[in-house]
Formats: structure tokens, sequence, C-alpha cells
């Protein structure tokens, strides 16, 4: 999957990040960047905002956790996903792409 491709399926799902309550920058490293803003309806950017969480991870293992391939805990554990800011909102978002 292509970062466009995945851009294009984030805006399509942006109903399950209802509720986060927050911001968050989706670092794929060279790849590029997604900014999720959920803190009133959800809405996905490239164009930087402040966030209160950024999650590093890369576009392929992004990929499989998006698809239930890889475990949001598994990714963290393994060093696959990094969290930088609030963890709660990391865990939060980790619920809801398990759902």
């Amino acid at each position: 999957m292509t970062f466009d491709q995945l851009e294009a399926k984030m805006r399509a799902s942006l109903s399950q990040f209802t509720g986060l309550g927050a911001k968050v920058k989706f670092d794929f490293g060279a790849d590029g960047a997604l900014f999720l803003d959920a803190t009133k309806v959800p809405t996905v950017s490239r164009d930087p905002v402040d966030v209160n969480t950024t999650l590093k991870i890369s576009l392929s293992d992004f990929v499989k956790l998006s698809e239930g391939k890889l475990s949001p805990t598994l990714a963290f554990t393994f060093g696959k996903l990094k969290v930088q800011g609030d963890m709660g909102v990391a865990l939060k978002l980790a619920g809801m792409l398990d759902d």
C-alpha cells in the first residue's frame, strides 16, 4: 500500500476515531506523515498541526496494524511502534484500531 492509498483509507474510516479527543501525528519516516485531528469531527491531513501524541512506525507495519495483522501492543513491545507525548492517547487509539 502506498502513502496515498493509506491516506485515502484513513479518510474513508475517520468515524472510527470519533471520541478520541486528541491530535495525533503518524510519522512514517521517509514515506511522510499524516495528522489526525479527532478533537471534534475527525479529519486527516498532511499539513502539520500541534499534536498530543506522535506515533513513529513504518508504513508497512502501520498497514499490518490497520489490517489487524499486527497487534499495537506487540508493535510497541518489539520497537516497531514508538510513542512520543501522551501515552493515554496512544492507548485509546490502540483500542480503536483493535476494534
